[in-house]
């Protein structure tokens, strides 16, 4: 026999003696109490028989007792656990990657499973979210990914031709270096954008001229905007924040070349800081082709593309704007847009001063 059977068996005797010994202590008490309060005693022999026999019928009462509310039990447990039944099969469900199963209202009477259903509800709803938007990110990246390397390939073969020309053949490898350019950047996007959703990205704070490094990122950008002769309309008093200079340029970077891709030769964009009270506001407008009211609402969502008819021609990834609002709100700060279609857009980031 296994020494924790025979030690288990041990402690069970132990317990059912000691409760025997203490069962006719008491007895002896209470009859000892009884025998004072009438005034009158049997023989000790008597007494002793008396004794004996209160206790072991007090300890045939107890164990009766307790087989009565073991054969009792069962059925009170049983109804108990019907309401945990379909949660049970529900948490099965999800575990084999169903994320649409959802549970119908528990029993009121049930507290602890209604609860409990609300949450694997919960649960299931923001999985099956999860999973749709783990779909929809595949198709977009398996689309955008495979859009350049479909150019490259047919292109590479293209120049195969014998009889092409040189400037035919000059033409072809400028797409191709065009969307391998492409392909890099949006995967240097993706990497950026999965560094900013990991927990453990650090915002390094440190105080800076905030009006220096917006003038210096404009002046970066000059041959684009100069091809298009753009009109720079900038107005940047001197503000300190404290921020993550390095993080923030990228927000800036991205917004400036959207304006200025955006904006047809001749046109204007203006960047213009302010402070209101311990925050500082950053403006962006463009006189560009603008955005559609519905399109406004999905700007800032990962591969969005305002216009699809245009991809090819600005090499977008969709993933620029999605970038800046991640790190405005590790800066505690808000990122809006508005814009109207044939008039232009106005992007304001609004930062704490820190």
């Amino acid at each position: 026999m296994k020494p924790g059977i025979v030690l288990r068996i041990t402690a069970v005797i132990a317990s059912l003696l000691l409760f025997l010994t203490g069962a006719w202590i008491g007895v002896f008490f209470l009859t000892d109490w009884l025998y004072r309060t009438i005034g009158s005693a049997p023989p000790a022999l008597p007494g002793q028989v008396i004794n004996s026999l209160l206790g072991l019928l007090l300890v045939v009462g107890f164990i009766t007792l307790i087989n009565v509310l073991a054969r009792i039990r069962p059925g009170v447990r049983h109804r108990h656990l019907e309401a945990f039944t379909p949660i049970v099969e529900a948490l099965e469900q999800i575990a084999k990657g169903d994320f649409r199963v959802r549970l119908n209202p528990i029993s009121e009477s049930n507290s602890i499973a209604r609860e409990l259903a609300n949450s694997v509800n919960q649960m299931a709803r923001e999985l099956d979210q999860m999973e749709h938007l783990r779909q929809e990110f595949i198709s977009n990246v398996s689309h955008d990914i495979q859009s350049p390397l479909t150019s490259i390939r047919g292109f590479a073969r293209a120049l195969q031709d014998e009889r092409l020309g040189a400037e035919a053949r000059l033409h072809y490898l400028t797409i191709i270096e065009t969307e391998s350019t492409r392909l890099s950047r949006m995967t240097e996007n993706m990497l950026r954008l999965v560094s900013l959703d990991s927990e453990h990205v650090k915002v390094a704070y440190r105080p800076y001229r905030l009006d220096k490094q917006i003038r210096s990122l404009i002046l970066a950008c000059e041959p684009q905007w100069a091809s298009k002769t753009l009109d720079m309309d900038v107005a940047l008093p001197e503000i300190m924040v404290s921020a993550d200079e390095d993080l923030l340029g990228q927000v800036w970077s991205n917004l400036l070349h959207n304006s200025i891709k955006f904006t047809p030769a001749g046109g204007q964009v203006r960047v213009e800081l302010c402070q209101q009270d311990c925050r500082v506001i950053c403006r962006i407008s463009d006189t560009g082709t603008g955005i559609s009211e519905e399109a406004q609402a999905h700007v800032f969502e990962r591969f969005y593309k305002a216009d699809l008819a245009r991809e090819r021609a600005n090499a977008g990834s969709g993933l620029g704007l999605t970038i800046a609002k991640k790190i405005v709100e590790l800066h505690q700060g808000t990122i809006t847009i508005t814009s109207q279609p044939g008039v232009g857009t106005t992007v304001a980031v609004s930062l704490p001063l820190q």
